[in-house]
């Protein structure tokens, strides 16, 4: 992972630092003591955790080697608080994360603070590498914004296994919708070019910019949704194996999937558990939380597929972001996918792509090279954001991944076909 070809000047880098970290703070403070030490498994973290591993990464990766007699409130928490970054040394063990009961939340937000003042004195100092430190702070601030999506989606999960249900935003019902109908628009195919180029930030996996043939194809104009996938539950679409990937099929038997992650039926009725408690099934809303061997099951039993990465950035990269993402510090947004044929936010929609290099992508040397290149393997690519997803992080070359058997994120689909 690197800064953008043109960072950010070091005035707008603290300003986005302090925008970042403001927006972090907003989605923490409903949470009482207790909700911050929730770690349901493994590839969730706590809170807290995420609220100190960002920050961290500032103090890792700019003001340990950038800032004369810069000192760590505690050494520990290099230990504590690294995430995999073998290069930075070693890191407790991620399955245990919540059982780290101390530092308490106070001693974080101290962490917090002082990583803070620190930041803002040496981006304030006249320095001949002020640009390049600027960079750096961008790149930690897109990397905080990855962690404020995981730390909403990691906490609602944990909360999910409470009986009680909570609430972490007020409830507020879903307006009554009509049914849109599904329609394709028709792509010629031919040479393309994607990948990230020019100004402005990017992950290094969105690079090399590079060419790639595609077939003519059509492309759904809106997400799937929650009536679509009911339909399926009802033509006993998880039982039948037709559909399925022999691996994700069972996978499915053996983890008793019936319908998405967070589903129940009650008097007849699908409802769901959200970060606003737990509500009916909004019909018209995109469907969410459901793996990649389910997206593309469905996909199969609907007489389409999953389009490819390159397929979904050719089709979108001229549409205008917005959307329901996650807003700023004052209103981080719905949290929940809503109606609508959007195409950015609401849910992360699953590729047919695996997560793989582009064609001359070489990681960045030191430990910030590990931030995506040694996990190109064995998972898939995901476009377009989610309701979790800070709108500054959005642009059409944007690739997530997630590995096929994961639910907890907010993930659905799209539908393609070729055109023949």
């Amino acid at each position: 992972m690197t800064p953008s070809p043109a960072p950010a000047t070091p005035n707008e880098a603290l300003t986005l630092f302090e925008r970042t970290r403001s927006r972090t703070d907003a989605l923490a403070a409903p949470l009482t003591p207790e909700d911050m030490m929730l770690q349901s498994m493994e590839d969730a973290s706590p809170a807290k955790w995420h609220l100190a591993h960002t920050t961290w990464f500032f103090e890792e990766f700019i003001l340990k080697p950038r800032l004369p007699g810069y000192q760590s409130p505690d050494d520990r928490f290099a230990f504590l608080f690294n995430s995999y970054y073998t290069q930075a040394g070693p890191r407790h063990a991620r399955d245990k994360r919540g059982l780290v009961s101390r530092p308490g939340g106070q001693a974080v937000r101290d962490y917090r603070a002082h990583i803070e003042d620190s930041l803002a004195r040496l981006l304030s100092a006249a320095r001949d590498d002020a640009d390049d430190i600027a960079g750096l702070v961008e790149l930690g601030c897109h990397h905080e914004m990855q962690h404020q999506e995981l730390l909403v989606t990691d906490l609602l999960h944990g909360l999910s296994f409470n009986p009680l249900l909570p609430t972490y935003k007020d409830p507020e019902p879903l307006a009554v919708t009509e049914e849109v109908p599904l329609s394709f628009t028709r792509h010629a195919g031919g040479l393309a070019e994607i990948g990230h180029s020019g100004s402005g930030f990017a992950y290094d996996c969105e690079s090399p910019r590079h060419q790639t043939f595609l077939h003519p194809f059509e492309i759904a104009d809106r997400p799937v949704t929650n009536r679509d996938w009911i339909a399926f539950i009802q033509d006993g679409g998880y039982d039948d194996p037709r559909h399925w990937f022999m691996e994700g099929h069972a996978v499915a038997q053996r983890d008793g999937w019936e319908h998405p992650l967070y589903w129940w039926k009650q008097d007849d009725e699908w409802w769901t558990y959200t970060l606003r408690g737990p509500q009916p099934v909004a019909l018209d809303a995109p469907v969410v939380h459901v793996s990649y061997y389910e997206a593309d099951a469905y996909a199969r039993w609907a007489g389409a597929r999953l389009p490819t990465e390159a397929e979904h950035e050719i089709a979108f990269k001229d549409t205008p972001i917005g959307g329901n993402l996650m807003g700023d510090a004052k209103n981080t947004g719905a949290l929940r996918p809503l109606p609508g044929p959007g195409v950015w936010g609401d849910v992360w929609e699953w590729t047919a792509s695996d997560f793989a290099p582009y064609p001359g992508f070489r990681p960045p040397e030191g430990a910030l090279g590990e931030y995506n290149g040694k996990f190109m393997v064995n998972q898939r690519v995901l476009r377009g954001g989610s309701c979790a997803t800070p709108r500054e992080q959005m642009r059409a070359t944007y690739r997530t991944f997630f590995y096929p058997h994961q639910r907890w994120q907010m993930l659905g689909l799209r539908l393609a076909r070729d055109v023949t």
